[in-house]
């Protein structure tokens, strides 16, 4: 039996995720919290084999630096419509087993559930892709973010506010990016945002799925499902 905790404030969703569970063979869904004090003091005394948060707008604030050592003894999953490219990636490497789009056909949500139980990932290959061309590329946080943002059209100005940095800070940081990705101006660096998801915005749903068997000191490979 596999056992799951919920962590989600959103009536309907854990409604919808009790009547999945209730006709589907070999899930049992443990209990449901709705916050983090909740959250730990259910996964300590419950000992759940898979972690489910439901990452909304209204949760994704600090959440993801909440997910520590004691969490992550369950395999953490984070049920999404969708998720800032920074996020998703912060979540990749710190730990979390697999990212489920709640858009997804019901048969493919157990089947997520049931491979990260199974000791595999479950990540979407573009944004698994998107992650190792991040990684080589040596891209900090801070820098994915100005990516993201100069992709999105904000000049200077608002990038700083938006990263409640100085414009002079911005512009370190933009000469720095140009001499580490060889780009020549904030025009190729906005193309290099679009062309790379993982250090712009995340990508909409694919069908082919990322999974990999987990093996110690493993790397997140590029199979698809």
């Amino acid at each position: 039996m596999i056992r799951l905790l919920l962590y989600s404030d959103a009536p309907i969703l854990v409604a919808g995720l009790k009547s999945l569970l209730g006709g589907a063979e070999g899930f049992e869904l443990a209990s449901v919290c709705s916050s983090l004090p909740e959250l730990r003091r259910a996964a300590a005394s419950l000992d759940p084999h898979i972690l489910l948060i439901d990452f909304t707008s209204d949760l994704q604030s600090g959440v993801l630096d909440e997910i520590d050592g004691p969490l992550l003894r369950a395999s953490v999953v984070l049920w999404v419509y969708e998720i800032p490219a920074e996020l998703a990636l912060q979540a990749m490497s710190m730990g979390v087993r697999g990212i489920l789009r709640s858009t997804l056909p019901l048969e493919l949500i157990l089947r997520c559930l049931q491979k990260v139980h199974n000791g595999e990932l479950w990540f979407e290959k573009a944004l698994v892709d998107d992650y190792m061309d991040v990684r080589k590329a040596g891209l900090t946080g801070r820098e994915i973010q100005l990516i993201r943002l100069l992709a999105l059209g904000l000049k200077n100005k608002e990038i700083a506010s938006s990263l409640s940095i100085t414009e002079g800070t911005v512009k370190v940081y933009l000469s720095r990016l140009f001499q580490k990705l060889g780009v020549k101006d904030r025009f190729e660096l906005a193309l290099y945002g679009m062309k790379h998801p993982g250090a712009g915005a995340f990508r909409p749903a694919r069908p082919g799925m990322q999974r990999r068997q987990k093996r110690p000191g493993a790397q997140i490979g590029p199979e698809l499902e």
